[in-house]
């Protein structure tokens, strides 16, 4: 009995830690454009990392398609991110810079953390490390390849749209 709870459960670890994918070595990233995202534009709501997560996404404009997100732990914020989904050299890469919630940046200041296009499906978009999966027009999830203490997993930030 433990064998089959044990089977079932590494079954299901598996099945959700294949969200993320990495481009080949020397595989470019496909044509695409920002229209192919334009769902995500809006303010979203959820949780992870045991707090209230919320991303605001503007819609596809000058190339550029700019988020900013933030972490609220207790009533503090934990962490923010500002960001962008690129149009570049007919396709799109997502760059991203995290920020304190006293606004002191992780990342050197020339420095963006670069998510690059592997593929888009119909109702997924692969990034190296990261992807969007729109569930239906008010709920999406990303999945988020992160690094602690040497590991790697994956993280899923499951978001509903705000409504105005």
């Amino acid at each position: 009995m433990k064998t089959n709870v044990f089977l079932a459960l590494m079954m299901t670890m598996s099945l959700s830690a294949q969200q993320t994918l990495q481009l080949e070595k020397n595989q470019e990233s496909p044509k695409a454009s920002l229209s192919e995202v334009s769902l995500l534009a809006g303010h979203w709501k959820g949780e992870a990392f045991g707090g209230m997560t919320e991303e605001i996404w503007s819609p596809p404009q000058g190339n550029s398609m700019m988020f900013v997100f933030r972490l609220m732990n207790d009533g503090e914020v934990t962490f923010y991110e500002i960001g962008h989904i690129l149009q570049q050299n007919e396709t799109l890469i997502l760059q991203l810079k995290h920020f304190n919630g006293d606004l002191k940046g992780w990342e050197e200041k020339d420095e963006t953390v670069d998510f690059k296009l592997v593929k888009i499906e119909d109702n997924k978009v692969y990034f190296e490390g990261m992807t969007i999966e729109k569930m239906d027009k008010d709920h999406v999830n990303f999945h988020v390849l992160v690094s602690e203490s040497g590991k790697e997993r994956e993280v899923i930030f499951r978001y509903e749209r705000v409504k105005t």
